[in-house]
């Protein structure tokens, strides 16, 4: 066993996957930590030895094959086999250490994913495709950067923006992920599951926010300790609860899902909330808060052909806003399902959404896509599911859109 002393931001999954261990190995050996909605800095865990992979060499085997096999440095299968590299220690029947294999990806979950994960990953994507660029459409309540990433130089614009609510925070990686492929693919001139990336490249601008709601993921993940600028209002809005995993709202208690001057009037009366909580209070104003007030400029400095929010769940695509839609949304949607196995679903009785307001604005058309199925915060097994879903749908559109 070893002691860890948290740090501000740990969460079970992070260090779980931190010290090569899952979740359920720090919780059996703390299980306090699955009675604690958070962790606190300074609390001690004591944690397992990592477990380690081994292997019994098989004759024909090289360090350079075994390396490949199991996609690891050969540097660090020597620190654990000293003289493998020289062949000494690579004999039939040999038991080997086998490493933590490489990242073959920028984009990758290592426990949940919050903004500085998002911030990591947009540097190491810069570095590697310096053909993306990135730049900030503002800040956060809380001050947090909101990112935007363009890629491609085409004249037409595709907006694409994920975690307006808090707690579908799952929704980030997955619009990460396919920036990612996007790119790699785009750089080596392959296809990707059958679409031209170099099309999309000269034909599109590609606009993403990957984290509208940057608070809000940090109050669901981590939580909120007395220190906090927020926190009487905070626990207050909760009703005195410590766990935040339910929260959609931003830091100020507004659901930014409800902040567009699309019939706000009508959306706010039909909630029926009137002050902050976690979900469903439409603020003061339409565009109060700066987050949503951020999209809404982004999306007027560069009126896109078409746009896409993404949240979670329920595996559905709602495509249409009181007939303010064009014509070709319908068939639009018809072919996303297809793409991702989703329902398009005719939706009414709801307003002030990013996508209503997008499509009242610009007569364009407008999506919001519900990922994956169950109950929010989603798992993280459902990450790779998710994120091809996501690709599938922003493939299609790229593709289709006329």
């Amino acid at each position: 066993m070893r002691q860890y002393i948290a740090n501000r931001g740990d969460t079970v999954s992070r260090i779980a996957a931190l010290h090569g261990l899952t979740p359920e190995h720090v919780i059996q050996g703390n299980p306090w930590v699955g009675r604690q909605s958070y962790l606190y800095p300074g609390q001690v865990l004591f944690l397992p030895s990592s477990p380690r992979k081994r292997y019994a060499v098989q004759e024909g085997d090289t360090p350079e094959r075994i390396t490949s096999l199991f996609k690891v440095n050969l540097e660090d299968l020597e620190k654990l086999n000293p003289g493998v590299t020289s062949g000494r220690c690579c004999t039939p029947g040999k038991i080997l250490v086998i490493p933590p294999p490489i990242p073959d990806r920028v984009v990758f979950l290592r426990g949940e994913y919050g903004p500085a994960d998002v911030e990591s990953d947009i540097d190491s994507l810069l570095v590697q495709y310096p053909f993306i660029q990135a730049a900030t459409i503002g800040t956060s309540v809380l001050g947090k950067p909101l990112h935007v990433l363009k890629i491609g130089n085409g004249t037409r614009h595709l907006h694409v923006n994920a975690a307006l609510h808090a707690n579908e925070w799952l929704t980030s990686p997955c619009l990460m992920s396919f920036i990612e492929e996007y790119a790699a693919a785009y750089a080596e001139g392959l296809e990707w599951n059958g679409h031209n990336p170099e099309v999309w490249f000269q034909n599109w601008t590609l606009w993403v926010v990957p984290m509208a709601n940057p608070d809000g993921v940090e109050l669901v993940q981590e939580g909120v300790l007395p220190d906090h600028p927020f926190y009487d209002d905070l626990m207050r809005w909760n009703g005195g609860r410590s766990s935040f995993r339910h929260w959609k709202a931003n830091i100020r208690g507004v659901d930014l899902g409800d902040q567009f001057p699309a019939h706000w009037e009508e959306e706010r009366e039909r909630r029926g909330v009137r002050q902050p909580s976690h979900r469903d209070y439409s603020g003061p104003e339409p565009l109060s808060e700066p987050e949503a007030a951020a999209l809404a400029a982004l999306a007027e400095e560069a009126p896109g052909e078409a746009a896409v929010s993404l949240h979670s769940q329920g595996g559905e695509i709602y495509w249409n806003y009181r007939g303010y839609e064009p014509p070709e949304s319908r068939e639009l949607a018809a072919q996303l399902a297809v793409a991702s196995s989703y329902r398009a679903v005719e939706l009414t009785g709801s307003d002030a959404g990013y996508k209503d307001w997008f499509i009242q604005t610009f007569r364009k058309p407008g999506f919001t896509v519900e990922l994956g199925i169950g109950k929010n915060p989603l798992p993280l097994a459902d990450f790779e599911d998710m994120a091809l879903e996501t690709g599938l749908i922003l493939a299609t559109l790229l593709s289709n859109v006329k």
